[in-house]
């Protein structure tokens, strides 16, 4: 499942997707709004999302995840339009035969989406507004 969408995000429908009975590991990463960045209040954020490219974008690197480990089962969802903080922006989910494969694959995914896929957030703060990076260096060096 590689879904974008304006409504909230069903955690566990994403689980659930992931999950193999042949697993001994599921992953979950859940990102969330923060209400500070840069010492400032954040009061929300705006995703946008060039969606069709997005889920291509996605599959691609869901695929690589699964020539480096052994992905039985796997699902992403990803929230575009207004955020609040504590909102849950993105989860990822992987299930595998063994737990270190499914952290280093839940990983590599939420970097790489990061890196690669084009959804791009602005933060609202009290005193103005800034479109943030849709590569930031901190995972282009990790990746």
């Amino acid at each position: 499942m590689i879904k974008i969408t304006e409504k909230p995000i069903d955690i566990q429908k994403v689980i659930d997707t992931a999950s193999c009975l042949a697993s001994g590991a599921v992953n979950v990463f859940v990102g969330t709004v923060r209400n500070n960045a840069n010492g400032k209040n954040v009061v929300w954020l705006e995703y946008e999302a060039y969606e069709t490219m997005a889920v291509g974008e996605i599959r691609k690197i869901i695929d690589d995840a699964s020539h480096k480990w052994p992905l039985q089962g796997w699902a992403v969802s990803h929230r575009i339009g207004t955020l609040r903080p504590g909102e849950v922006a993105v989860v990822v989910a992987v299930s595998t035969p063994h737990r270190k494969d499914s952290f280093d694959a839940c990983e590599y995914i939420i970097d790489n989406l990061k890196l690669h896929v084009p959804i791009w957030k602005k933060e609202v703060f009290e005193d103005g507004e800034e479109w943030i990076s849709a590569r930031p260096s901190a995972v282009a060096e990790k990746v």
